[in-house]
């Protein structure tokens, strides 16, 4: 009866070390994943920063030229700033966000997050294809205005 209370015992040890080891490696998946999250949201914090500052500039840059060309139709120059602005502003809030609460906040929560960044990104793609086809076009329509000037 010794033998078979000491391998019972042994057998109980055995499973708990085993409960144990899976319990630190679920443990470790999860503390990877948040650290993966947490890369992630800071790389795409910079990404969105970088395309916002993009197309800020484009921006500035097309005003620029439409208000050297009176034939060009007027901009809506402080509307696209108060836009670039509150985008901005958002990306801090973000930031402020992964700052102070992203370190405790649940995975669901850090998920929700780049979901949102992403798709934020993705609807801006556009407007940065958009932007840089009409700044060609307004490139092409000042070099058209100069040389009729320069003809004339």
């Amino acid at each position: 009866m010794n033998s078979y209370l000491i391998l019972g015992l042994a057998a109980l040890a055995i499973l708990a070390a085993a409960l144990v080891g899976a319990g630190l490696i679920t443990y470790r998946r999860r503390a990877d994943r948040r650290t993966r999250s947490m890369v992630q949201l800071l790389e795409l914090a910079d990404k969105l920063e970088a395309d916002l500052k993009t197309c800020r500039a484009g921006l500035q840059q097309a005003h620029a030229v439409m208000s050297l060309n009176p034939d060009l139709p007027a901009s809506s120059e402080q509307e696209a700033r108060q836009a670039m602005d509150a985008g901005l502003r958002s990306l801090l809030a973000q930031r402020i966000w992964i700052r102070d609460q992203a370190p405790r906040a649940v995975q669901e929560e850090l998920d929700k997050a780049i979901s949102s960044m992403n798709d934020t990104r993705d609807r801006l793609r556009p407007l940065l294809a958009a932007l840089d086809r009409a700044q060609h076009d307004l490139d092409s329509a000042m070099r058209e205005h100069l040389r009729r000037e320069h003809d004339a």
